[in-house]
């Protein structure tokens, strides 16, 4: 049992760490200040290959597993936690577009996404369909060729700087469940799309987050991914993998903190002392790494069964989704105590990261959530005897 990465994923990890230092980490308290949505910086992350990194390299992705994108993602966070949390979303869309979409279809959007050309929004959450999203309103009415679209996503990242969706649309009838849902690609600027205004949010202020509404938008059948009533079973598969990606955010974030924390501590003097000369604060501070690289093992371990194709991949994404998550706020939290009234300051970067990850906890299936999917596994015969 080998634990090391190997030589092309420790290039990989210090490919995106010197990105991030060079694109991301001086610019992210301006971008949270102004709600500045960084476009030309997400187009160079695509020059750099991290806007299709799971995809195969056939389609002009880089064709690396979930795991090499965990050891990116978690490095490029340390950069900017909210614009590289946009990163992963786009990811998720292009993966979705290259493994489901038609031949027609890929031709037309793939490589464009892949570069940044084209930025991608994933539309699944409505205003009354959250963690019960087989429960989605939105309806995708079949005339002759086409698709007719009409209803309501909420909580959309990107939404409105966007040039293609995602969407998750009811084509069965209106109690048919998750059976009952596909998924369709939707140009951005297709007839009868609108879009709200950008939500003044907590954190993740570098990217914009609106309503869309689909007033009869029309699009052809061909712009279906899968089959009809596929698409709930498509957007779970999405969701193993992003919630890995959003899980990785959080080890970064972590990372970042943990850092700045033991930095801080060696520096600051308090009656006569350093900090770092107190019991109670090597304390914390050992905790806090404890469980970060408790966290990096679940999500690795998680990235690496999805790639393997287990069978109980989905329920290993969860726990690690929920306990790195968890993790990654705890400990930008903790930071920021050792800080003080500092790191209460927006002059500190501690602020912004507390804000940024709080909402790890609830996108990509809440944390509550997460424990459904895992202990309905858990109560299935033979599961729980198989985490051995």
């Amino acid at each position: 049992m080998d634990f090391s990465l190997t030589d092309d994923q420790k290039a990989l990890s210090q490919a995106a760490a010197d990105f991030a230092r060079a694109e991301l980490a001086d610019h992210a308290a301006e971008w949270d200040a102004t709600s500045h949505f960084p476009v030309d910086v997400i187009r160079r992350a695509g020059e750099a290959g991290f806007l299709g990194i799971y995809i195969p390299e056939e389609r002009g992705g880089l064709g690396l597993s979930r795991l090499d994108a965990s050891l990116i993602f978690e490095q490029l966070s340390q950069g900017c936690i909210s614009t590289t949390a946009y990163l992963t979303i786009h990811n998720m869309v292009a993966w979705m577009v290259a493994s489901w979409g038609s031949e027609a279809l890929r031709e037309q959007w793939v490589d464009r996404l892949v570069s940044g050309e084209c930025l991608g929004c994933y539309c699944l959450t409505e205003p009354g369909a959250g963690s019960d999203a087989a429960s989605l309103r939105t309806r995708a009415v079949r005339e002759g060729d086409d698709y007719v679209i009409s209803g309501s996503k909420m909580f959309i990242s990107g939404a409105g700087a966007n040039d293609v969706l995602v969407v998750m649309a009811r084509t069965g009838d209106p109690d048919s469940g998750a059976g009952g849902i596909s998924a369709i690609l939707v140009p951005a600027d297709a007839e009868g799309i609108g879009y709200g205004k950008n939500e003044e949010k907590m954190g993740w202020k570098s990217q914009p987050t609106r309503l869309v509404s689909f007033d009869a938008v029309r699009v052809p059948v061909g712009n279906r991914l899968g089959a009809e009533g596929e698409g709930f079973k498509l957007a779970m598969k999405g969701l193993d993998g992003g919630r890995l990606n959003i899980a990785s955010c959080s080890l970064g974030a972590a990372q970042h903190a943990l850092t700045l924390a033991r930095n801080y501590l060696g520096e600051r003097k308090q009656f006569g002392r350093e900090l770092s000369s107190f019991q109670a604060l090597q304390f914390k501070l050992a905790d806090m790494a404890t469980e970060l690289v408790a966290a990096r093992l679940m999500v690795r371990q998680a990235a690496w069964r999805l790639d393997q194709g287990d069978p109980e991949a989905t329920a290993h994404c969860a726990m690690a989704k929920r306990f790195a998550t968890d993790m990654g706020f705890t400990v930008c939290n903790e930071a920021l105590q050792l800080h003080g009234g500092y790191g209460y300051l927006k002059e500190f970067p501690l602020e912004r990261m507390v804000r940024d990850t709080r909402v790890h906890q609830i996108l990509e299936g809440t944390n509550e959530i997460m424990r459904v999917i895992v202990a309905r596994r858990l109560l299935a015969d033979g599961v729980v005897e198989s985490l051995q």
